[in-house]
């Protein structure tokens, strides 16, 4: 992937991670598209000079509109980052406790990429050299107890982006995966979490590594590798209990 030049569409970014990349992204000289449900960020951030689209990745229409106005004004569209999401406690002693919020996480997290990417890849592989960046998370590699569908979600997101990466070898296509630690943003409990890194650096050591590292299959900030790399180190007893309160091993 080139850094510049290109046009992207980051349905999930008025705020949080798929915000501060946007902002780096059009810094870089990109036509950047932000796709959300609140239609008073994306009001604001239209002012800021970014082209907006209302969206909800659970609605499967929703989606199928928001694309099809996104490939009509920009034709040339050739990066996806499949940004929206959902992490939310559950508590799984009971069906009250998780299940509802288990299907809902599922809907966002998992069925959300698998149709942004139908609805976008006819117009990917149209195009000379395109991108589809998926957003997996350090949880898909050692779960995070209390948001058990979040981290199943992400692992499974894990497991699909390695799966098209190799379906869509033989196109213009390429597949990286985005693997984010904790970082403090609004999502989840992260603003508590003394784990979690702060919002530009992670950012900005993104853009960093997708500058430097054009071909990676991954992208991976140092935070995230203790987690992602866990079970190949014999270390994941000891990550497991760091994720989920005990002391790091």
């Amino acid at each position: 992937m080139n850094i510049t030049g290109n046009t992207i569409f980051i349905p999930g970014a008025t705020s949080g991670i798929g915000l501060a990349l946007a902002q780096r992204l059009k810094a870089r000289g990109n036509t950047v598209i932000i796709g959300g449900r609140r239609t008073q960020l994306l009001d604001e951030l239209r002012e800021q000079g970014f082209d907006t689209v209302r969206i909800d990745t659970a609605d499967p229409q929703s989606i199928t509109d928001a694309a099809a106005w996104v490939i009509a004004e920009h034709p040339e569209l050739n990066v996806l980052v499949t940004m929206a999401g959902v992490m939310l406690p559950e508590d799984w002693h009971t069906p009250e406790g998780f299940l509802q919020t288990a299907e809902d996480t599922v809907s966002v997290n998992l069925l959300g990429p698998i149709r942004l990417i139908g609805a976008f890849t006819g117009q990917l592989q149209s195009q000379p050299g395109s991108t589809i960046i998926t957003v997996s998370s350090g949880l898909a590699s050692v779960p995070l107890a209390r948001t058990a569908t979040y981290s199943a979600t992400k692992a499974a997101i894990h497991s699909l982006s390695e799966a098209i990466r190799l379906q869509l070898a033989d196109t213009s296509v390429q597949v990286i995966e985005l693997v984010p630690p904790a970082v403090r943003t609004g999502l989840g409990d992260t603003g508590g979490n003394p784990r979690a890194i702060p919002l530009d650096d992670f950012a900005d050591d993104v853009i960093g590594l997708l500058e430097t590292q054009p071909d990676a299959h991954e992208i991976l900030v140092e935070q995230v590798k203790f987690q992602r790399y866990a079970e190949r180190r014999g270390e994941y007893d000891a990550a497991l209990a760091t994720i989920n309160g005990g002391p790091r091993g």
